[in-house]
């Protein structure tokens, strides 16, 4: 199933036009934040006089907010968070946008091929409340209208419906609205912050950063196959977080409506907050961070109704120029069934001669919505391999061409269905704004 031309023409449009505004207020523009040192450094402790930067109008607290990823969770201070920075009076303005228009053949019976892009774009606004900070953000995608028939081919995917039916071997795309929320922050001491978070569609205090945002899987355009026991609530409604940061520790807790979104990706679905979840965050240096937390998730699958507790752990280390790895372990207990499932990430990306990226990642997972009549639980593993060049070719977006490929490791009681060695390649092109070549190297001659 191909994709609309003027889809795929649409995401790289409003990528590029992003940037090319943002060009004209380049009188505003600050680089983005790095060489921050340990928890303190997340709360604004080193990082309020960058060089480069125009900090008035800023505070600690807003510095705290500005440095989160993926709905309140942090990834090591030391990454070069692509990003661009301007101002509208008194607001600081946070762009972020990446897309990835995807060509798939996957092997076997059961494997699929298609054009399509992925794709997500957020907008945040920090500005100074008394002691305090408020951050406005809004994160959106394109998805419904770039992935055609409501998912893209991904072998041993499942997860959500398409056309009232469970998917399989199939991805399922973002909403339109992957987050709309607003949150509060105020110093807590000198070492200690304290926040809340709300959002009607938004991420609750549960797993890691979420892949479309984790620095080490920035060059792979496919979800993670364990992304169902790991960070698929990075899109919930009715989400209310509430953290307490001191030094190098951050734990928080969170109530939400535990149902993931319906096959309308083009609406809010809200709901009654009916599951709750609690995280521990620990931040040892500015290279390293490390989470553990468990949620109780009402309903959480349509197809497959039923309570789940989820438990996850990770470990996150980024090098400052974009060398990132992650391990990710993600169970599910699910309740009606009486069964707990596991999956295990590791992924890296490593930069090397400025324009080339490398990327790796293995999954292990079990599997029991593969054939929807039974509930047979089968080990799957999957082993990727990539490489990204970038071509530049505009001063604020990143623009890169690139492939991968997967062999996927299976039992022989499956083999039949899927072939004896399944594998599925992607061919991409790349788009991501950033902070200008000028303004970078200009803060890297201030450092």
């Amino acid at each position: 199933m191909k994709i609309k031309n003027q889809a795929a023409v649409g995401i790289l449009l409003h990528v590029w036009l992003a940037g090319a505004v943002l060009a004209q207020e380049h009188h505003h523009n600050m680089p983005g934040m790095e060489g921050m040192t340990g928890m303190e450094d997340h709360q604004g402790q080193q990082g309020m006089d960058m060089p480069g930067m125009d900090m008035s109008g800023m505070n600690q607290a807003g510095m705290f907010l500005m440095n989160e990823s993926s709905g309140t969770t942090f990834q090591p201070s030391a990454w070069p968070m692509p990003m661009l920075m301007t101002s509208a009076g008194d607001w600081r303005l946070m762009w972020m946008g990446q897309a990835f228009v995807v060509d798939t053949q996957q092997s076997g019976p059961r494997g699929g091929d298609k054009l399509y892009s992925t794709n997500w774009g957020m907008l945040g606004a920090v500005h100074k409340a008394g002691a305090g900070s408020i951050m406005l953000r809004a994160m959106m995608s394109l998805e419904p209208a770039t992935i055609t028939n409501r998912s893209y081919p991904l072998l041993f995917q499942t997860g959500e419906t398409a056309y009232g039916r469970p998917l399989v071997d199939a991805q399922h795309p973002h909403d339109l609205f992957m987050e709309v929320s607003a949150q509060y922050a105020r110093p807590l001491g000198e070492k200690g912050t304290w926040n809340l978070y709300y959002a009607p569609v938004g991420e609750p205090a549960l797993g890691p950063v979420a892949y479309p945002h984790r620095a080490s899987a920035m060059e792979l355009p496919q979800a993670a196959l364990s992304h169902h026991w790991q960070d698929s609530t990075h899109i919930l409604d009715n989400v209310v977080t509430a953290g307490v940061s001191y030094d190098k520790v951050r734990i928080e807790a969170s109530g939400f409506h535990g149902r993931e979104p319906n096959e309308n990706r083009w609406n809010f679905d809200y709901g009654a907050m009916d599951s709750w979840s609690t995280r521990f965050s620990y931040y040892p240096g500015k290279n390293w961070s490390a989470q553990v937390s468990v949620g109780y998730l009402s309903q959480v699958e349509e197809a497959h109704p039923g309570d789940v507790v989820r438990t996850t752990a990770s470990v996150e280390y980024v090098r400052p120029n974009g060398w990132a790895t992650s391990v990710v372990w993600g169970q599910d207990n699910q309740r009606d069934e009486h069964q707990s499932i596991n999956a295990v990430l590791a992924e890296t990306v490593v930069p090397f001669r400025k324009r080339n990226f490398v990327t790796g990642r293995f999954e292990w997972s079990q599997r029991n919505e593969l054939f929807p009549e039974r509930h047979d639980i089968y080990d799957i593993a999957a082993y990727t391999a990539g490489y990204t060049r970038d071509i530049p070719l505009f001063a604020r977006v990143q623009t890169g061409i690139g492939a991968n490929v997967t062999a996927y490791g299976i039992p022989q009681a499956i083999q039949n269905a899927y072939g004896t060695h399944p594998w599925g390649v992607n061919v991409y092109l790349r788009v991501r704004l950033k902070a200008a070549e000028t303004q970078q190297m200009q803060q890297h001659h201030h450092h």
